[in-house]
């Protein structure tokens, strides 16, 4: 089977925001469309392989954030043969976006619609609702479903022939001079189901991984140790200033000074991708909020 990466060129830079592509033999496979202001870019990769948004019959979401589903709705819309995969935390957000979309315009405000583009529901008929452990067959293509939180209550990977796609849960990794990086934006971040999803991933026999930030990469022990110890060190470093008594703005200062410090020893160019793929403030947002969950219940 083979996968194509298709850039979605986010904001116009490259390497930011990734769609895979695999035909199943009954129709192209998706993962992840990207957001809606990316539309254009996915029609423009399809294009590239010499086919069509009209020739995707299976879109296969890791998780709702606008940067994975946010043009997910148009596709269906626009390709009435095509149904989407999500878990079930997450349904119902797509086919009743209004409550995600308006959350996420009290963040981003006026930039809501140059960053993410429009959201559009998708008819419940046309979403194929997962719990996790479901083995699916697309076409001559099977695929195994794994329920992955941690980063996302409704977080899912899917693992089809010797390929895995991860979403965010597998990390971030622009370049592969990088080490892998865990993405922690609100709300509900949760390191020990993450560590757990890891410890069920790494199993699997697949020999490419799959990220929706960016690329494909081997499978390799590095790969997941690296990203262990990055997520450890970073959510040390907001504890660390929690600690110190620093409040919020004082943290988010010194974690980006640290994380970017950390990229440009490993590439220069990392850094301004890097704030376009995870905001360093997201991140320490939701470190903040896994924090103080951890200390509500006395295991901080």
């Amino acid at each position: 089977m083979t996968v194509h990466t298709l850039d979605l060129n986010f904001q116009n830079t490259p390497g930011v925001i990734a769609s895979s592509v695999f035909d199943t033999g009954d129709g192209l496979a998706v993962v992840d469309t990207g957001p809606g202001s990316t539309l254009g870019a996915l029609a423009t990769g399809l294009g590239g392989l010499g086919a069509s948004l009209a020739d995707v019959r299976h879109v296969l979401l890791t998780h709702i954030h606008f940067d994975h589903a946010g043009a997910a709705g148009t596709v269906l819309d626009r390709v009435p043969q095509a149904r989407a995969y999500v878990h079930e935390r997450g349904a119902a957000h797509l086919s009743r976006p209004e409550r995600l979309l308006a959350s996420a315009t009290q963040i981003y405000g006026e930039h809501m619609d140059t960053l993410w583009g429009p959201m559009q529901p998708i008819d419940p008929g046309r979403l194929t609702v997962l719990k996790g452990g479901e083995a699916l067959t697309m076409g001559r293509v099977p695929v195994q479903v794994h329920y992955t939180p941690g980063h996302a209550v409704h977080h899912v990977s899917y693992h089809a022939g010797d390929a895995l796609f991860l979403g965010d849960v597998g990390g971030i990794r622009l370049d592969v001079a990088q080490t892998p990086r865990a993405p922690t934006p609100p709300p509900d971040i949760n390191l020990e189901a993450w560590r757990d999803s890891l410890s069920v991933l790494e199993t699997l026999d697949a020999r490419t991984l799959h990220l929706a930030h960016f690329g494909a990469y081997p499978n390799t022990p590095a790969h997941w140790a690296g990203l262990r110890a990055t997520m450890t060190a970073d959510a040390e470093r907001v504890r660390a200033g929690l600690t110190a008594g620093l409040d919020s703005q004082a943290i988010t200062t010194a974690f980006t000074e640290e994380l970017m410090h950390d990229l440009s020893l490993e590439d220069p160019t990392l850094p301004a991708r890097y704030d376009f793929a995870c905001p360093p403030w997201m991140s320490v947002q939701g470190l903040l909020r896994y924090w103080a969950r951890q200390a509500a219940r006395g295991t901080a």
